[in-house]
This record gives C-alpha cells, sequence and structure tokens, in this order.
C-alpha cells in the first residue's frame, strides 16, 4: 500500500448528506426482514403452500446472514459505491419477483434473492459511515442509521398488515419500487466524492463460498426444527454434521489465505467480538417480540393482522428513542462501555416480564415492549461503534460486516429456535385426551382461523391453555439467552472514541 496515496476528507455538511442518503437504504434492507409477518397466513393461503409459509422469512434471514460478510469484504475490495448500487439494483429486481410470485416455491426464491440485496443495503451503508465519520461522533450517526433500521423491521409488521387487510398482500412488495429508485438518487448523489478503488486485491473466493455453504446448511438445518421437524430428525442430523465440516474447511482456510474473507484475528479482538455477541442476542429478542407478540394476540384473544400488528407500535418507537440517546451521550461522553451494560441488563428483565403478561393487557404490554425496545436501541449504535474503534480502518468493512453478520445470524436462529420450543411446548402442553389428533401447526391454524371445524369449545379452551404456558415458557427462555449479553458486556474493554476524522484514501477506493 502506497505512502504517497491522496486521501479524501468529508465536512460535516458532506457527511451529513451522505448519511441522509444512506437512510433509505437502510431502511428497505430492514423493513423486509419482517414485512410479511402479519401477511403470511393469507400470503401462503393464496399461493396454496401453508407449508411452506415460516420460509418466506427463514429465506430472507438465511441468505442476509451468508451474504453480509461477504459484502463487507467485497466493498473494501471494490468500493462501497459499486456494491451499494448493485444491491439497490438486487433488491429492486427481486422485489418485482416476490410481488408477481403465483406460487410459494417462486416467493422462497425471489425472498432469497432479495436477502442478498438486502444483506448489501445494510452492510455496506453502515460501513460508509465508518469511512466518513470520526470515532467519537461516528455514535451519532450510527445512531441515526440504527434507528431506521429499527423502525423497518418493528413497523414491518405495521405496514404489512394494514396493506394486506385494506389493498392486498402483493403491495408489501410492490411498495418497494419507488423506495429502491429513491434509495439509488439519493445515495448515488450523496456518494459521487467516494472515489473509486486502484488498489487490486485477491478475493478468496474458496472461503467464500464455504462460508456461505455452511451457514446456509446450518440454518436450514435450524429452520427446519423451527418449521416442526425433529431435531434428532434423521436429515437435520446429516445437515448438522456436514454444516460442521464446511465450517471447519472454512476456518482451515482463513488460515492459509493470504486475503480472507473474515479475518481470524478479528475474532480474537474482545470489542469486535463482544459487540457482535450483544447484537446476535439482542436480535434474538427482537425477532422474539416481533414475530411472537403478534402471534400470541392472533391465538389468545382472536385479533386481526392489523391490531396485532398495532400492539408493535411501542417497540419501534422506543428502539430509536435509545438509539439516538446513545449515540448522542456517546458523542458527548467519548465512551460507550455504561450505555451497553445498561442495555444489556435491562432486556432480559423486559422480556421475563413479557412472558408473565396477559396477551389483552394492552397497557403493560406497552410498557413491556417499550422497555425491550430501548435496551436494544441502547446496543445498537455502541455495539456498531465499539467495534469499529478497535480496528484498522482497512479491515472496517470486514468488521461492520461481522456487526451485520452478527444482527442477520441472531434474527435467523432467533426465529428457527424459538418457533421450534413454542411448536414443541404447544404439543406437550396440549391435553392427550382431545377427541381430536392435533399437532402443534393444527393448534396454531385453530387459534387464529379456526382451522379445525369440529372442534369443540372444550377442546378450544384447552389449546388457549396450552398457548399460554407455551408463550411464557418460550419468552423465559428468551430472558434466560439475554443474560449472556451482561457476560459479553462486562468482557469487553471500554476504549475512549477518538476524534481525528478518517481520512479515505483514493487508491483503497
Amino acid at each position: 500500500m502506497s505512502d504517497s496515496s491522496s486521501t479524501i476528507t468529508f465536512t460535516h455538511h458532506e457527511a451529513k448528506r451522505v448519511v441522509l442518503g444512506l437512510l433509505v437504504a437502510i431502511f428497505l434492507g430492514g423493513l423486509e426482514q419482517t414485512i410479511v409477518a402479519v401477511a403470511l397466513p393469507l400470503m401462503s393461503a393464496d399461493l396454496s403452500g401453508v407449508e411452506y409459509l415460516a420460509w418466506v422469512i427463514s429465506g430472507y434471514l438465511i441468505a442476509m446472514t451468508v451474504a453480509t460478510p461477504i459484502y463487507g469484504k467485497l466493498g473494501d475490495i471494490y468500493g462501497r459505491r459499486l456494491m451499494l448500487f448493485s444491491a439497490i439494483v438486487i433488491f429492486l429486481l427481486s422485489s418485482v419477483l416476490c410481488a408477481m410470485a403465483t406460487t410459494m416455491p417462486v416467493m422462497i426464491l425471489a425472498r432469497v434473492i432479495q436477502g442478498v440485496g438486502g444483506a448489501g443495503l445494510l452492510a455496506v451503508s453502515q460501513t460508509i459511515v465508518g469511512d466518513i465519520i470520526s470515532p467519537r461522533d461516528r455514535g451519532r450517526y450510527q445512531g441515526y442509521i440504527s434507528t431506521a433500521f429499527a423502525i423497518a423491521s418493528v413497523t414491518g409488521p405495521v405496514v404489512g398488515g394494514l396493506l394486506t387487510e385494506y389493498i392486498s398482500w402483493r403491495w408489501i412488495f410492490w411498495i418497494n419500487v419507488p423506495l429502491c429508485v429513491l434509495a439509488y438518487l439519493t445515495a448515488r448523489r450523496a456518494l459521487d466524492k467516494l472515489p473509486i478503488p486502484k488498489l487490486r486485491r485477491s478475493i478468496d473466493y474458496l472461503g467464500a463460498l464455504l462460508l456461505t455453504v455452511g451457514l446456509a446448511i446450518l440454518l436450514i438445518a435450524i429452520s427446519r426444527v423451527g418449521h416442526g421437524t425433529a431435531i434428532t430428525e434423521s436429515l437435520n442430523l446429516l445437515l448438522y454434521s456436514v454444516s460442521v465440516a464446511v465450517l471447519a474447511s472454512f476456518i482451515w482456510q482463513e488460515k492459509r489465505a493470504p486475503d480472507p474473507v473474515i479475518p481470524l484475528m478479528l475474532l480474537r479482538n474482545r470489542a469486535v467480538a463482544a459487540s457482535s455477541l450483544m447484537l446476535f442476542i439482542a436480535f434474538i429478542q427482537m425477532i422474539c417480540m416481533t414475530i411472537l407478540i403478534p402471534l400470541r394476540l392472533q391465538m389468545l384473544t382472536h385479533a386481526g393482522a392489523d391490531e396485532a400488528a398495532v400492539q408493535l407500535l411501542p417497540l419501534s418507537l422506543s428502539i430509536p428513542v435509545g438509539a439516538w440517546i446513545a449515540g448522542s451521550l456517546m458523542a458527548k461522553l467519548g465512551h460507550y462501555r455504561r450505555l451497553q451494560l445498561a442495555g444489556t441488563v435491562i432486556l432480559p428483565i423486559a422480556m421475563a416480564a413479557t412472558a408473565y403478561t396477559p396477551a389483552d393487557s394492552t397497557l403493560l404490554i406497552i410498557l413491556c415492549t417499550s422497555l425491550g425496545g430501548f435496551a436494544i436501541g441502547l446496543l445498537l449504535p455502541t455495539s456498531a461503534v465499539a467495534a469499529q474503534n478497535a480496528v484498522e480502518h482497512r479491515h472496517l468493512g470486514v468488521a461492520t460486516g461481522l456487526i451485520s453478520f452478527s444482527r442477520s445470524l441472531g434474527a435467523a436462529i432467533g426465529i428457527a429456535v424459538l418457533t421450534a420450543v413454542l411448536f414443541a411446548l404447544l404439543q406437550q402442553y396440549t391435553p392427550a385426551g382431545l377427541s381430536l389428533s392435533v399437532s402443534a401447526t393444527d393448534v396454531i391454524g385453530e387459534m387464529v382461523e379456526g382451522a379445525l371445524q369440529t372442534a369443540t369449545p372444550e377442546e378450544r379452551q384447552a389449546m388457549v391453555e396450552a398457548g399460554v404456558l407455551a408463550f411464557r415458557h418460550v419468552f423465559l427462555l428468551s430472558a434466560a439467552i439475554a443474560l449472556i449479553g451482561i457476560v459479553a458486556c462486562l468482557s469487553a474493554p471500554d476504549r475512549r472514541l477518538s476524534e481525528k476524522k478518517p481520512e479515505v484514501e483514493s487508491h483503497h477506493y
């Protein structure tokens, strides 16, 4: 790397324009993670594929998870601008394919492609902020980014529910077309100053392939459990074994590659490792609240899709509040550790309280989701900034990709594991003496849509009681997982954030 390379700095006004241009891209990527959640029953019925219902979400999350670190690496090599624009185009075309899907397999394939585009929107946008903003001020700007992402993720079910209820579920994809055009136009203008890379480095194609295949197989196995198959089912055991072998090969490849996809030394960095773990856990909690709270309301109170979606509004408001407060305090104090600790302590308390809150207690649900959302908001910008602050600039894209990867992995594993536990508990707690022989999916179908026409009132009441216990224990499990975040936070260093404004090297970008 030449020492004579020119550098480019961004003024405060230019930096604000860049971040504003990225917010639409961030919003798009976050929105599609959850916008289909409330529309799934009607969508799967229209496309005659109820048995594939959960794959519409899982397919998107799996693709996003495996593509995120690769986007970070490609951004380091080819430049952020090119990778962001390619992600927008992929996202646009796949959204059109989703809107026009006539079968569930086509829908799932389109969602997988859409997940690839969504990974680029989120990972590359956050890395650009690290390129142009000093670490100390980065907290404020990451707060804006986190706010846009959080609002998109949690209002997704609300928007999806309203569009499905009053227009058509297809509009949850058509709405992306003007948003993608807006994202492209605003980002193109804002990123004109980012130079094109002149330095070419080798690409670890084998490492990228092994990572993609290994994680995809692992997440497919976990998702199969979440869709009701036994954890010890022979195909699942085979998938676990293959995944472990492929990921072991990936680690071997990364140790020998001259320019690896994920430099393993980053995983030995305590700040990066702890921040990744905290966000992994936080997104398990967020997917738990986003997906399971509306489902619990629909199952136990017979509320409609729009009513269930509206119950998440406090969550969508409290996450950006927490992110904004955390970003502002980081910029003022120059530290992040205490903010992270506050978030990791509050989160398990909120989840445990949710477990014992009745589904129809609106005020208590608002309090619990607001508290949990605020805690997640505290962790979003602090963890991203802590990781970026702990690495050299040449690894900024990979470190940011790891952070985004951890969030996507938490969401993908969270929905698979928690729904698997929910299915198992529903099956366990439903009385064996019912005249009907029902599975967990039968119970959900009956409680949401009255699918079992011959069920008696006593049988329906037994299913409701089973549902109450099952959801309580799932939320308690989620709270127990959240406790790990406290340990991760306490194990991480609290480095002071630098006030030096980064200089973008023109030979590197």
